[in-house]
């Protein structure tokens, strides 16, 4: 296997199970032929209509779509381009599928970022072949993406990383009304940890808290980012105020846990972290620099009463709860 394949190999186990296909056709029997095709190695997820499509890949987003083309109210050019005037889904592979042998149609639909033309009626095998091509193209430029955006330290994601994907989350969890939360993370005493233990053990140190933090999120749609120096972010999509309290205080005692000496920490004998949780429910007043800000007032109320705890509140709300 050549390092491009176990690279891919590495980025398909990442993504913690077989990749998405969503197929898109107004016409069930050839939803039925794609489904036979594919659904032995691929989840394979069914539209009939251009909206359903869209509202399916912002939802649960596919590694690929196959698009028919002529579809009654919004056709294939149509959800096509519109995918990749988003930034959430134009990293998304469309092969058009169609009965027409139009030159011209083609030329446009290329145009518009897709990537091949399938012809009706489908070979079985020809289009496996090529989805397995465009899906190997794809999973390449999802890794080389994502190395452009880890944290070269830590291996989490960086900040630049995080200034693109919070933005997204936000609008997403306004779009559906689904809550987001976010932590903010420091590693206590962390100068006195590097002035008595030195910069090389504080590097290790950094990397350990963040493969912790990374190891403790629960779901594929969390992340973590190295937010700054000894500083980390969590962003946990779809995720209620209390459970993301849990996430925060689990995470803090996994920390912990390691027991990586601190003799100069004032909270203990061992390294420990602070959280600052802060949460947007449906119809939360403020906007996506609000919640950031209230993460930041609560990771520094964690800090002056007492470290090594998480401090959350909803925005929005007087409240915050304290959690040690």
């Amino acid at each position: 296997m050549t390092d491009s394949e176990t690279s891919v190999s590495a980025l398909l186990d990442s993504t913690h199970g077989k990749p998405k296909l969503l197929v898109v056709d107004d016409q069930p029997i050839n939803v039925q032929v794609m489904y036979q095709a594919f659904a032995g190695d691929y989840q394979v997820f069914m539209a009939t209509s251009g909206e359903q499509a869209l509202a399916i890949c912002e939802s649960n987003p596919p590694d690929l779509v196959l698009l028919d083309v002529v579809m009654p109210g919004m056709d294939g050019f149509a959800v096509c381009e519109k995918l990749k005037s988003t930034d959430a889904t134009r990293h998304i592979p469309v092969i058009f599928v169609t009965a027409h042998n139009d030159p011209a149609q083609e030329t446009h639909g290329l145009s518009l970022g897709a990537v091949d033309f399938i012809a009706k009626p489908v070979n079985p095998a020809v289009v496996r072949a090529r989805v397995k091509t465009h899906l190997t193209l794809k999973f390449q430029s999802d890794l080389l993406r994502r190395l452009v955006f880890l944290d070269g330290l830590t291996g989490v994601f960086n900040r630049r990383y995080f200034d693109q994907q919070f933005p997204i989350e936000w609008a997403r969890s306004m779009r559906n009304g689904s809550p987001l939360s976010l932590l903010l993370v420091d590693v206590d005493f962390f100068k006195r940890y590097n002035d008595r233990y030195g910069h090389q053990a504080g590097d290790d140190a950094l990397r350990l808290v963040g493969a912790t933090l990374k190891s403790g999120l629960r779901r594929p749609a969390d992340m973590v980012a190295r937010y700054g120096g000894e500083e980390f972010a969590c962003i946990l999509p779809d995720t209620a105020f209390e459970d993301a309290l849990l996430i925060a205080q689990d995470l803090e005692h996994q920390v912990r846990q390691k027991k990586i000496p601190h003799d100069q920490s004032s909270v203990g004998p061992v390294m420990t972290i602070s959280l600052g949780l802060a949460t947007r429910i449906a119809d939360a007043p403020g906007d996506g620099p609000a919640l950031i800000g209230l993460a930041d007032a609560l990771l520094y109320r964690a800090k002056n009463t007492g470290r090594g705890r998480a401090v959350g509140a909803v925005l929005g709300s007087p409240d915050a709860q304290l959690a040690s």
